[in-house]
This record gives C-alpha cells, structure tokens and sequence, in this order.
C-alpha cells in the first residue's frame, strides 16, 4: 500500500485526467454464512461490464497450434501448453539490473489477431508459466488503433518465477508517441481524442541456457482491454447474495521492516499479502523449502517469500499486477488473471461461487469509514458480503492478522473502487483504478465456478 502522504510509484491510468496519480498467524476463523465526494460531477449512467472490458485468452491444445510458432510446440494433456521444440536461434541479454550479460536459446510464438469488442484506452496482459532454473518469458504486444496505424511491439514483462537467472522487469520509456507503456498497462495518451486500440497480438518469447533441454512451459496467455468511462462516482448498486468465504487472514505490516531490498519491507506488501491469502484459501502454499531462505524468526515467512517473488526490479515494487497473477499459477493447478469488473454485482457473482477477489482502490481517509488510513494504492481482499450487502475485506493494512477482517460500507467501497477520478488529499484531481482485480482460481474450476467467471467475462 502507498500512504495518502508517501511519493507513489505506480502510475494508475484513467482518461483524460489532468494529474495522475503515482501509486500501492492463523486462517480465518469465519466459516461460510449465507466530502470529497459531494463536490464531484453526478454519478455518470451504469454501464454493462461487456461493454467496458473484453477478455480474451488462449489456453487451449487448438489455441497453441494456432498462431504462428517459430521454434515452440503445442503439447496437449489435462494442462494445454507452449514449450520449445527447437531453438529458433540465440541471442544476449545485459540484465539491466545486474549488468550481466549471458547468452541464451530462444523461440518464439506469435497469437492470431485478437479484434477488441471493446476498442480500448488500456490494456493489461496475464499470463500463467512454469519457468525452470535456467529459463524465463517475455511478453510482448502490438495492436492497431482506430485511425488505421500500428503500434510498435511493446514489452509488456520479462518474467521469471525465479530470481537468479533473470530479474523479472517491467521496461520504461515505451510510448510511440500515440500510447506508452506505463509499468504493466498499456494506454493510448489521449483518449479524450478518440484514439483507441481496436485490435492486438500478443508475442511470446521463450529462453533457455544453451544446450539445455529444459523448457519454459506457458499454459495461459491473454489481455484485457478496457474503456472505462471517466467518472468521480458511479450508481448505487443494490445487495445481492450474502457469503462469506473463510479465507486466510494476513497482515502487511507485521513484516515492516523485513527484507527492505522488497520495496522497503511489509509496509508496501499489499500486494503480495493479498495474493498470499487466496493462494492459501485454494489449499496451496510454499514448501519448508522454498521457505528456508526466510529468517525463521519472522512470523508467516509466506508473505516475504510472496514479495520476493512478485518484485519487479524496473518498477520498483511488489505491486505489477501481472507479475501477481503469474505468482498464483506458479501454484499447482491455478490460474491467475488480472481484469476489472463493472459492479459489485460482478464481486457478488464470485463471491457466491466461492471465488475470493482482489481488488485496487485510492482513496481519503474520510472516503473509506473504519479503514483509519488513506492511500494512493492499495490492494484487498474481498471474501464476503453481509445480509445487508456491506463488503467484508481481509484488509492487509491492519496491525496484526487477528484485525485484518473488516466490514466497510457498500456504498463508499464501490465508488473507491469502481471511480476513475477522485480528488487527493491536496484537493488535485487524480486517477482511480476503475474496477481493477485479481482473480485467481483452479485450473479445473466447478461447473458453478465457470459460470460465475464467464458472467465477468473470464474464460
């Protein structure tokens, strides 16, 4: 989380905004139950979520075998992927972050044309990826913009689930002078002119040491794209079904102080305490010896090893919302999406299904009763709604894991959430997330799982 009164370093986007905003012990007991404001322009009219977000994503056999592949291979199984076959050649890379440069075989894949039925100012990739010792991933996008012109290839991440062969990065200073890339997201610069993507690619790149024959396996590639409406508020929405789900509960600021090389320790994990907790509820977690590196003094070594390994070292932080989502699926058996939902109608959906979800909000301390702080980012974790149709958050910016639980109102959580625009403590307006979230949820999901995903539009 970043506090209302710290320098932010994400950058949270939203249209035409004149100044944006930087941004970021025991399993819950809960078994499952059945000012600034008043100044901004009127609640802009409610929007189905189909018509501000398309998702799309491959992850099937036929998917892989689609495309163009030079080098890789489709392999089929319960688990469809894309492995290298033959390296298509080689070529160095200086780590910008340790100044090494090593030598490594590559392939690359290349999706079909993904025509956006939302045309959109942003997008957001997600992928899920098995990386070996010895391998990583880059990601990359190109699209074409409503007036007819291409974008240049992108580098959406360079990833892997470890850290000693590469330093998974984010890249700065991409922008074509039409739209940039600002840490994970791609946004068109002006969206008030009209400009939007209409349609993308997406390129995979995957490396290995010479001469290896392990692969990087990648089960699940995809993007968002969103265009989402400039709004200060939006329409009250009505309760729906009431669940609580008993989700692990973790506090951040317990680790404060720990592993300061991670974005200055726990007081910036929202992230990755988030991300912990559902990993958790899905029945996964660590082993004793991918945690053997952590100082066993520390209480839930779980959540450092969780910033450890979602750290991007261009950005600074544990918060690239992609790099959380990969994390996920380095779990067995899990998938990890990053997408943005249009009501807390979409949350009540999951909810009901069994499916927790993370959510990006900024607000005023005022803006959010009972939460005592305000933040220009920061991450939850949504397990539950009351029969009056408050949200009930494991919010990880609390004290110690037994307060993490809270309730906060219905109506101040949604328009935090769902704005694009908001006024900071300085009275400068500033950029809301506009529904952004994290879904993860088993590779194998129920029949009522499924369902509820394809009603947010993930498949």
């Amino acid at each position: 989380m970043t506090r209302a009164d710290q320098p932010s370093r994400r950058t949270v986007l939203a249209a035409a905004v004149a100044a944006a905003a930087a941004g970021a012990a025991s399993p819950a007991a809960a078994a499952d139950t059945t000012a600034r404001a008043a100044k901004a322009p009127a609640a802009t009219s409610p929007k189905a979520a189909s018509a501000l977000v398309d998702n799309h994503a491959w992850t099937s056999y036929t998917d892989w075998r689609g495309g163009t592949a030079d080098g890789t291979r489709a392999v089929s199984g319960a688990r469809p992927g894309l492995e290298i076959r033959t390296p298509a050649g080689r070529t160095d890379y200086t780590d910008p972050h340790t100044g090494t440069t090593a030598t490594w075989e590559y392939a690359r894949w290349t999706s079909p044309v993904h025509r956006l039925g939302v045309p959109s100012t942003e997008v957001i990739a997600s992928w899920n990826a098995r990386t070996p010792a010895g391998t990583w991933l880059q990601i990359e996008l190109t699209g074409t913009y409503s007036d007819g012109t291409d974008t240049p290839w992108y580098v959406l991440g360079r990833w892997a689930a470890g850290d000693e062969d590469i330093r998974r990065t984010s890249v700065d200073d991409q922008s074509d002078g039409k739209s940039s890339v600002w840490t994970d997201t791609f946004a068109v610069d002006d969206p008030a002119s009209g400009l939007r993507l209409v349609s993308y690619r997406l390129r995979l790149t995957l490396y290995r040491r010479p001469g290896s024959e392990v692969t990087p396996t990648v089960w699940r590639l995809g993007a968002m794209g969103s265009d989402v409406p400039d709004r200060f508020t939006v329409p009250a929405s009505s309760p729906g079904f009431a669940r609580e789900l008993a989700v692990p509960r973790y506090s951040q600021e317990i680790h404060a102080g720990q592993y300061p090389e991670y974005d200055n320790g726990g007081e910036a994990w929202c992230s990755p305490t988030s991300s912990q907790m559902i990993i958790e509820y899905w029945g996964r977690k660590p082993t004793a010896e991918a945690l053997a590196w952590v100082d066993p003094a520390y209480a839930d070594p779980q959540v450092c090893h969780a910033a450890r390994y979602t750290f991007d070292y261009q950005y600074n932080g544990c918060g690239n919302w992609p790099f959380n989502a990969a994390y996920a699926a380095t779990y067995k058996d899990l998938q990890g999406v990053v997408t943005r939902l249009g009501s807390l109608g979409d949350l009540e959906t999951l909810i009901a299904a069994g499916v927790p979800v993370i959510t990006s909000q900024s607000f005023l301390a005022t803006e959010l009763t009972g939460a005592g702080y305000g933040t220009s980012g920061h991450l939850m974790t949504v397990i539950g709604f009351t029969a009056d149709g408050d949200v009930i958050a494991n919010d990880p910016a609390s004290p110690d894991n037994d307060a993490v639980r809270r309730v906060y109102r219905r109506r101040e959580w949604e328009n935090i959430w769902l704005r694009t625009k908001r006024y900071n403590a300085a009275g400068k307006v500033v950029s809301g997330t506009g529904g952004v979230c994290y879904l993860y949820f088993p590779a194998r999901p129920t029949a009522r799982q499924r369902k509820a995903l394809a009603a947010v539009g993930v498949r």
